[in-house]
Formats: C-alpha cells, structure tokens, sequence
C-alpha cells in the first residue's frame, strides 16, 4: 500500500510542477481551472499523507518487542526507496530487523575478539561530500522505457512576420519540431557487512549503511549528470553554451558578469551557480572596480552569500580551475533544463546466502537513470583558458 500511495503523491506533485512549468514558458498567470486543479492536488496529497502516517504509526505499534521469539515465516528481500534518495525511519526499522535475522550460534566471544573492539562509540565518524541541488532542480521523471522529449527547433528557420501586399501570396517561414530521447542505464552498490558487528547493540549499523548508501548513490548520480560518461550517461557534458576566461588559469569578475548574461533574463529567476568549493574560495577573493566583493552577504539565500544576487551551490564533483580537460568549473543557470529519467526506483536487496561463509551478509543497491540537457538557453558554462 505504501508503494502506490508513493507513487500516487509523486505523479500528483509532478503533475503541479509540469503545470507551473508550462505557465512560466508560456510566460502567463495560472488559470482559474489551473488553481482549481492545483487545490484539488493539494486536497489528494493531504489524503495521502494522512493515510502514510497512519500505515507508519500502525507498522511502529506491530514492530514492538516481545518476551516470545517467533520464526518469521515471510521473508523481505526488497526494499523500495522512494521519492529520490529519501529514507523513511519506519522503513528502516523494519530494514534492521530483516538483516539482524541470523543464526549466531557458532559465534563466540573469541571467534569476534578481533572483529568488534571492547568497545564501540554510538557515533561514527564520515567524510562529508558537497553535493549540490542538480537533481533536484532538474525535470525529472520515473517512467519505464525511453521517454522521448520533444522541442522546439529555431536553428535552421523560424516564423517570419513582415508586412504583406493584398493579393500576394504569404511564404511559410516555421521552425521544427526535435526530440530528445532519454533511456536508462542500470547502476548497483554492493556492501558486505560483518554479522559481528550487527550483532553488537552499541552500533547502529543498519542506519548507517543505509543512509551511507544514499548518500554515496546521490553522489555519483550529481557525477554523472556534471561530467557523463562516454556511450551512457551525457548529463550536462555535451553542453554547447559556454564562455571561455579571458585570461590564462584565472577568472575575473568581467568573466563571471559575462557567464551570468549569457542566460536569457526570461531564465534568471531559477537560476543558480554550481561550483567545487576551492572556486568558490577564488571568487570570494574577487572584486568590482569599486572594490567591492562580488560575493555578497545575503542571510535569505544558502549558506550567506550571493553572487550577482544569485545563489551559490558548491560540489566537490566539480572540476578545479586549474583542470586540464577543458571541462566547465562553473554552471549556471536553471538546472530545468536538464531532463533525468529514473526507470526504476532505487532498491535496496539483502544477499543472505551468497556471503553466508564469509559470516557476512550483503547489502546490494540498483537503479537506473539517464539524463540529457534538453534546453541550452537555460544552462551555461564556464571553462577557464589553458593557453
């Protein structure tokens, strides 16, 4: 129940992005039957929402200890994680209870002596990623199949409008109508984890695997739609809008003014900048010609601090200046115009036999995705000068 009453919310919330969508490219006000239709929206997830927290609530009161050991009969191999990366807590519970289903008969206090230490602390410590907003600004999907994305082609000709004799024919002067076509490429995680350290209470390693997993999943996605991958994903590599510095291994603030105006005002409102934090360092640095810090001090915004009054994102996905590739080191824009296809949502499976002799179970992630820019006059980047 809780996977369709998912998917239910997700169609409804992206049936009220499209709409939106369509009314800032058509550059009009919602319509009434419009607002109509987005209360009614609004009425249907509530619903919804109402209906989740009671299936959580009521899966929490079935989930409490009990003196008696009783052998599970139905085995959970799959767990769904829907919308996006996000992990819900009822869901994990019951994820811990599923994996810490073993036999530790044979292990004794020896076998582990040099597998768990004396003692564990309750909090491990990560290395922390900058992962910016990419993917959730993007015009995403979750449709099986390809989905083929048509547009608007202005290239090779476009309506012409000119004045006109009476009694002379009109010549047809239109554009072309393009698609863009979306597939899927299937990608996985695997993790092994030690039985002795599930077994020990001080540790709460299901939480933790899991929402490492997340986080490392959405970290590789964010490379994949920066850099793409030759004959999978493209992601924003095979962006034609760009600006080169003017100068040789450095950005001046005249570079950055030039990036931000090469994006159509129609365009600015959404728009943001994506960086690798080391860049966004080199910018903090730069000044106008009244010596005023381009970065400025702007509480409403991420993190404190605008550029041309515009949001400033940082990922270490990012290339550095000093990159030799040639890639971008800077995007900017509205992120709309990169199309991502999730084909099948993100599943976590348990391998409990395959590492059985390895006193290990396996905790294995798969998804698929394609992502592909689908509109240039929203997106820019910015390459630095190599010579």
């Amino acid at each position: 129940m809780i996977k369709e009453l998912t998917e239910k919310r997700n169609d409804l919330v992206t049936e009220a992005e499209k709409m939106l969508e369509t009314a800032k490219m058509e550059t009009r006000e919602i319509s009434e039957d419009e607002l109509k239709r987005y209360d009614e929206i609004k009425a249907e997830i509530a619903k919804i929402d109402a209906s989740l927290k009671m299936e959580a609530e009521v899966r929490e009161l079935g989930m409490k200890p009990v003196k008696e050991e009783k052998k599970v009969e139905k085995e959970l191999e799959t767990r769904e994680v829907m919308s996006g990366l996000e992990v819900r807590m009822d869901e994990v519970a019951e994820f811990a209870n599923l994996i810490r289903r073993t036999d530790p008969s044979n292990l004794t206090k020896e076998d582990s002596s040099d597998v768990i230490p004396t003692t564990i602390g309750r909090w491990i410590i990560r290395k922390v990623y900058d992962v910016s907003p990419i993917l959730q600004r993007s015009y995403r999907s979750n449709v099986k199949g390809n989905l083929a994305l048509p547009f608007y082609s202005t290239e090779d000709d476009h309506i012409t409008v000119g004045y006109q004799t009476e009694f002379v024919d009109m010549v047809s002067h239109v554009g072309k109508f393009e698609t863009v076509t979306l597939g899927g490429f299937l990608c996985g995680a695997l993790v092994k984890v030690s039985k002795s350290l599930l077994n020990n209470s001080d540790l709460d390693l299901v939480s933790f695997v899991v929402d490492q997993m997340g986080l490392d999943i959405a970290r590789f996605i964010e490379g994949e739609l920066i850099h793409g991958t030759a004959s999978a994903v493209d992601g924003l590599s095979t962006l034609d809008n760009t600006v080169e510095t003017a100068g040789v291994g450095i950005i001046t603030a005249d570079d950055v003014i030039e990036l931000h105006d090469s994006i159509k005002d129609i365009y600015q409102n959404n728009a943001i900048f994506v960086m690798s934090p080391k860049t966004r360092t080199a910018l903090r640095l730069l000044k106008d010609e009244m010596g005023r810090y381009m970065l400025q001090d702007d509480i409403s915004l991420p993190f404190g601090r605008s550029l041309l009054g515009k949001p400033v994102y940082v990922s270490d996905n990012m290339p550095e200046i000093d990159n030799v590739d040639g890639a971008p080191v800077i995007y900017y824009g509205d992120f709309g115009g990169l199309a991502t296809k999730f084909s099948e949502n993100i599943n976590i499976t348990v391998l409990r036999e395959v590492f059985a002799i390895q006193h290990a179970l396996g905790i294995c992630a798969y998804f698929e995705f394609d992502a592909k820019v689908i509109d240039e006059q929203k997106l820019a980047g910015l390459t630095v000068k190599s010579e």
